[in-house]
């Protein structure tokens, strides 16, 4: 072979090589690159409440978050849709005899229990005696009102006088002055409220209406405040009291 075919295989072979290494230099520096940017991607904490593939985070779409667009719906927004699916439009409520006597009973307190809360203001000569006059007229005006509001809906009629035993009493504190008037109004309008009281609760217990419920529970809350403060005026007996007792003690 001639010197110079020799050179010229042996250049050939050099080219050959240089390429095949430029190749490889190009391929391993690939490998690094893509493998180096895997790691970065795996260190790089997630975004707040972007959850991880099968995770709970905050935002989820379908996870446990406080934001979710599909989360759980309030117990009350549940209770509703329940309410929506399966109610049945409430037929004509009951109304019994109870209830209309119970009625009939508020409306008649308030007929006798409105003008003594005004005698107090000029007989009386205690200033809690006033107050709790005070208290009367106010509470029972508005329980008045209520009671005529829901005895019309109920067509239940409603008398105009207070009955017999009421209005002599009212006669009475017409009559009365001074210390005599404090010590009658405070014992018998305790007495009257404390008996209305016991049956409130007899009426509320039972009742299947519920504007009666509504009104024994206003009721309630106005003859407690009507109690309370004729208590404050220290001039409730004990006799009063026992009396009470006495009528509103289960029957044996």
């Amino acid at each position: 072979m001639s010197p110079n075919r020799r050179a010229a295989e042996s250049g050939v072979s050099l080219r050959t090589l240089g390429i095949i290494a430029a190749v490889c230099a190009v391929i391993a520096t690939v490998l690094i690159v893509t493998r180096g940017g895997d790691e970065d991607a795996s260190a790089t904490p997630a975004p707040a409440g972007v959850a991880a593939p099968g995770g709970y985070g905050q935002n989820a779409g379908a996870g446990y978050g406080h934001s979710s667009g599909a989360g759980h719906a309030t117990g009350a927004e549940d209770a509703g849709s329940a309410d929506d699916a399966g109610s049945v439009p409430a037929g004509p409520q009951p109304v019994t005899e109870v209830d209309k006597t119970f009625l009939v009973k508020v409306r008649q307190a308030g007929l006798w229990e409105i003008p003594a809360g005004r005698l107090a203001q000029t007989n009386a000569s205690s200033e809690a005696v006033k107050r709790a006059g005070l208290h009367l007229l106010d509470g029972h005006s508005k329980l008045d009102q209520l009671v005529r509001e829901d005895a019309k809906i109920l067509g239940v009629p409603l008398p105009e006088e207070a009955t017999a035993e009421q209005q002599d009493w009212v006669r009475q504190l017409e009559n009365a002055r001074g210390a005599e008037f404090d010590r009658l109004f405070a014992n018998v309008l305790r007495s009257s409220h404390g008996k209305i009281f016991a049956t409130i609760a007899e009426v509320r217990a039972a009742t299947q209406n519920d504007l009666i419920r509504r009104h024994a529970r206003q009721a309630n809350q106005t003859v407690l405040d009507h109690m309370e403060v004729l208590e404050d005026t220290g001039l409730v007996d004990g006799a009063t009291l026992a009396e009470v007792e006495k009528s509103v003690a289960p029957r044996q």
